[in-house]
């Protein structure tokens, strides 16, 4: 699986949308995990603010850097690294991309074309098989 140019473009172009709604953004792709696999909520602190802004953060950093794959792997792997301290396992990464792509389906709008979510599909699926086999590699 890779992720084309015009892929990293619609990916870009959309998130613009969600970053003046961040907050609403992130509160909804918690809710939507949370709703999938409520074992997950464990793994969280009680009071999500300062989560929803990291998650907002990393999302920026990635959708940044996401035409710079030398510089967005090793971030992202690290990522995975850190992930698995906090019970993080291959199986979870599934259900947060259901919960991202409901979310993004939610706050785009009608800008959420089947292009939009081929793009942001592929993009997740890059980067999560990074993080999965960054983590096997480890283990």
């Amino acid at each position: 699986m890779f992720v084309t140019p015009d892929q990293i473009a619609l990916v870009k172009s959309t998130f613009v949308y969600a970053i003046p709604i961040s907050d609403a953004v992130a509160t909804d792709f918690y809710d939507r995990l949370f709703a999938q696999c409520p074992h997950l909520r464990a793994m969280f602190a009680k009071d999500m603010a300062a989560q929803r802004q990291k998650l907002m953060l990393t999302l920026t950093a990635i959708v940044t850097d996401l035409d710079n794959l030398d510089r967005l792997v090793p971030m992202v792997t690290e990522l995975a690294r850190r992930h698995v301290g906090y019970g993080v396992r291959d199986e979870h990464y599934a259900p947060v991309a259901t919960a991202l792509i409901e979310t993004l389906r939610q706050a785009l709008g009608a800008r959420f074309t089947p292009a939009v979510e081929a793009a942001w599909g592929a993009a997740y699926g890059v980067l999560s098989n990074a993080m999965i086999q960054a983590v096997r590699m480890a283990a």
